[in-house]
């Protein structure tokens, strides 16, 4: 069990990195309303669980690591708590559509592009 925690802890410190750094140089040089990096990142490990879950079937990969990459680093680099303060922050603000536009396009992409990387993984 301890060792399950040190992988889930050690990714997860490794993917609330990288999601920090890439918020931080995006903020550096763009301002916008609409949370447009949440959507990038939460869409790009979307696509990533679904390639490697269809590459980890291929080839043998060790609970651990699986933990490690699963629920640690893209666990922690992705967020449904940011998803939701943006949707809720979206619709305080009045702005419905957009608010609208993250939910269905978050939802309906991330969910392709998790059968899309699978199946691109699947069919190599």
């Amino acid at each position: 069990m301890i060792e399950k925690l040190i992988w889930v802890a050690l990714g997860g410190s490794i993917g609330a990195v990288l999601r920090f750094l890439i918020f931080y140089i995006w903020e550096k040089q763009h301002h916008s309303n609409f949370p447009w990096i949440t959507l990038t990142i939460n869409l790009i490990g979307s696509f990533l669980i679904g390639f490697l879950w269809a590459f980890f079937a291929k080839h043998f990969v060790s609970p651990g690591f699986r933990m490690f990459i699963f629920i640690g680093i893209l666990g922690s680099f992705t967020t449904f708590s940011t998803f939701a303060f943006d949707v809720f922050s979206l619709a305080q603000e009045g702005a419905y559509r957009s608010a609208i536009f993250y939910v269905v396009t978050t939802n309906v992409l991330g969910i392709g592009l998790a059968f899309a990387g699978y199946y691109l993984c699947w069919c190599k």
